[in-house]
This record gives structure tokens, C-alpha cells and sequence, in this order.
């Protein structure tokens, strides 16, 4: 079989931001759940892994069985071996990003976002994997002065800056 490349693209329901990434074990489902659930009290997520060997199944983990199925959902259609997505609601992946890559079976992040997103795969005769993601759309300017007074007013409504 010769080497493909597919695109699959992954959408969220608005409010749910998603992180995906790729980790090595098959206890990162439980780390992560942990991670997440000791980060903010009462977080509202579901999260998937696709195991790459043994029974290679897609395990799954959540406080949020909408958000777990969603999961689950975008998991399968990925296939990606040892990928995990995280997926968020009411809480944004900066208060939870520096957590999760400090999970020892967290290789890599690919992105954290509330854009749509697509993931570009690369499938050989052993499986698939990721080799990059598009998360949003391309910049149509530079930003304006305006601009930059309407981010600043924007990251102090959020109680991001002081």
C-alpha cells in the first residue's frame, strides 16, 4: 500500500474548545482525567485516546457524557495511533494547558482551540498518524491600533491581564 495523506476536519459545538495531542500509554486516560478534574473544581470535559497496539481500542474518560461521546466521536474518525483529544466547556485550554503537558505520558501538543479544525494525517500499512493541523483561518491584515486597544480591554474583561 503506498503512503496516503487525508484531512479530517474537527468542529466544535459552540462554548467547547478542544486540546489535541499525542501521548505514549495507556494510563493517560486516567492521568489526564486527574489532571483536568484537580485543575478547575467542577470542569465540564470528555476525552479520548486512540491506543496503538494491544486491543487498540479508543479509551475514554469525562465528566461531561455529551462532550466524552464527542470525543470519542472525532477520535474514531482520526484513527491516529496514540493521539488524545481533550474537549472543554466553560473553561478555555489556558487554564489547563501547562497541566496537561506536564503529564508524563503527554508527548506533544498539536493545538488548543476554539477554531474549527482540520487535521492532516499521513496513513501507511501500519496505521495513521499526524503530521500537522490547520486550526482556524489565514490573517486577512495586521492589526490596528484600535485593534490593539479592543485586545488589551479584551484579555482585562477576561481577567487575563490586570
Amino acid at each position: 500500500m503506498a503512503p496516503t495523506t487525508s484531512v479530517v476536519r474537527l468542529e466544535m459545538p459552540e462554548g467547547v474548545n478542544l486540546i489535541l495531542g499525542q501521548a505514549h500509554f495507556i494510563k493517560t486516560v486516567e492521568d489526564l482525567h486527574e489532571t483536568l478534574a484537580g485543575s478547575i473544581p467542577g470542569l465540564h470535559f470528555g476525552l479520548a485516546f486512540c491506543e496503538a497496539s494491544g486491543p487498540r481500542l479508543v479509551r475514554r474518560s469525562g465528566t461531561d457524557p455529551e462532550l466524552t461521546e464527542l470525543a470519542v466521536t472525532h477520535a474514531l474518525a482520526l484513527g491516529a495511533g496514540h493521539c488524545f483529544l481533550i474537549l472543554l466547556r466553560g473553561a478555555f485550554p489556558v487554564n489547563v494547558l501547562n497541566q496537561v503537558k506536564l503529564v508524563p505520558e503527554v508527548c506533544r501538543v498539536y493545538c488548543a482551540t476554539a477554531n474549527p479544525v482540520e487535521v492532516v494525517l499521513a496513513g501507511t500499512e501500519q496505521g495513521r498518524g499526524i503530521l500537522g493541523v490547520i486550526d482556524g483561518e489565514s490573517p486577512v491584515g495586521v492589526e490596528s491600533d484600535a485593534d490593539v486597544a479592543l485586545r488589551q480591554r479584551l484579555l482585562r474583561e477576561l481577567g487575563y491581564k490586570l
